[in-house]
């Protein structure tokens, strides 16, 4: 670059050069050049967030004369701007900068300082204008909490209601196909794919639930508790409004913190709702294996279900086609997990008034709702949608179950019918036919014991209709 593609910009520590297309500043810049770490930025939705606390906070700050009208009416019209997105070329700075997410809250603090003196035709200064009655301190939490609730409200729940319908769905359509059930990955007694799915459906209602369950903690936010949680040079009615208006815009219910302390030096609730997607992605991961398992072979496997052909499964075994939704799902969860163990170590690090490590949190939360939503969908679309059953196998497999004799252990005894199950385990024999020969019981009475249908009859708990 020559010279001309530079300007000089100035903070308190000197003057250094800055890239003349560029919007942010001096700040934005030394951040730039100490955290060449990762190549990863601060995510999307965290950008959203603190585009709406800088419009909020501008909002009520004129409301409450602490601001002129001209210069808060060009802050609020920069701040929505960056919240749309117009502006996330401008956001470079590294997830692995300052733990207090300084370098990022002056990222958009000089952004939108810099969009607004252009559009209000007066000077905006990041600090005294755009950062008025805020700290880092208390906008970084506030910004981590609002982009949960924004990531699980508008992308989560809906991708979760959703895998739930898909389940619901295919529970309506093959719900009554009696399959053999499986503990130990051994033959168990059998039970309908209707009550097999109507576990999966519930592990992503609880799942669900408890993510619901989270969102009041993160309700509460950080603004106004400013540098240690005392409140310091913020109006004492600036909380208060900041949050009414930030909900407004929003579309959610946040409110000040009942106690800025806790808000500025935790992250406890972040650490709360990490800890409900690693519950979700461990309950993903046990479904994805499961439809690994019932895809498995086709000969020399289960065999039960064939899941949609996506892509050829080897580069060297011809016609080959493997399950890659359920692995790329069971990868996401692995992803979410870690995020979860790196979130829960970064919650500790609250250092007395202050938390240092928060744009990790932010990352890493983010990501795993991300993931989860994005998953849950294709989940749905291109595996559980799409399978189908392999009737004929399923049918043999039940046919010559030796676990079936347990509807026999009433009439002939455990130990009686153990001998049946293992002779006929190594004859290749059905438990029928043993019992037809060994026992006293009628043809039709066994017809009626040994009924795979009548031994998956409904305790009340399981649902096959959808």
């Amino acid at each position: 670059m020559t010279a001309q593609d530079f300007r000089i910009e100035r903070d308190s520590l000197g003057e250094l050069k800055v890239p003349a297309s560029a919007l942010w500043g001096a700040q934005t810049q030394r951040a730039i050049d100490n955290f060449p770490i990762s190549g990863l930025r601060m995510p999307r939705d965290f950008i959203r967030a603190l585009g709406l606390i800088k419009w909020a906070a501008a909002t009520a700050n004129v409301e409450l004369d602490a601001l002129d009208a001209k210069r808060a009416a060009a802050i609020q019209k920069a701040s929505l701007e960056v919240a749309e997105g117009k502006h996330d070329a401008h956001f470079p700075v590294d997830v692995f900068q300052t733990g207090s997410g300084t370098s990022s809250n002056m990222n958009a603090n000089e952004v939108i300082a810099r969009v607004a003196s252009q559009y209000g035709g007066v000077a905006v200064h990041p600090n005294d204008h755009v950062n008025m009655s805020q700290s880092s301190n208390d906008v970084i939490p506030s910004a981590i909490h609002l982009s949960a609730l924004l990531a699980v409200e508008q992308h989560l729940l809906p991708a979760l209601a959703y895998l739930s319908a898909v389940i619901s769905r295919r529970i309506g359509e093959i719900g009554e196909i009696v399959k053999t059930g499986r503990t130990h990955l051994m033959d168990a007694m059998p039970l309908t794919f209707g009550q097999e799915l109507s576990g999966w459906r519930t592990q992503i209602e609880n799942g669900t639930a408890r993510i619901m369950e989270s969102r009041v903690r993160l309700q509460s936010i950080a603004l106004g508790g400013t540098a240690v949680g005392t409140g310091i040079n913020a109006h004492p009615k600036f909380a208060a409004r900041a949050a009414r208006y930030l909900s407004r815009k929003s579309g959610l219910d946040v409110r000040p913190s009942a106690n800025y302390f806790e808000s500025l030096s935790s992250q406890d609730a972040a650490v709360e709702l990490s800890g409900q997607l690693r519950t979700l992605a461990v309950s993903m991961m046990k479904i994805a294996n499961d439809l690994r398992w019932m895809n498995s072979g086709p000969l020399a496997g289960l065999g039960e279900i064939s899941l949609p052909a996506l892509q050829p499964g080897s580069s060297i075994m011809p016609g080959k086609v493997n399950p890659v939704v359920p692995e790329a799902v069971a990868m996401v969860a692995a992803q979410v997990i870690g995020n979860d163990a790196t979130i829960a170590i970064a919650g500790q690090s609250g250092n007395f008034q202050l938390n240092v490590m928060l744009p990790v949190i932010a990352h890493n939360l983010l990501q795993s709702i991300d993931l989860l939503a994005n998953a849950s969908r294709a989940l749905a679309d291109s595996a559980i949608a799409g399978f189908t059953v392999n009737l004929e196998r399923i049918a043999a497999a039940l046919e010559r179950n030796p676990i079936l004799v347990t509807a026999l252990n009433p009439v002939i005894g455990y130990e009686a019918g153990a001998k049946i199950a293992k002779q006929a385990y190594a004859e290749g024999r059905s438990i029928r036919e043993l019992a037809a020969e060994l026992t006293k019981i009628s043809p039709e009475e066994l017809d009626k014991l040994l009924d795979p249908r009548a031994l998956t009859k409904d305790t009340g708990q399981s649902d096959r209709g959808g």
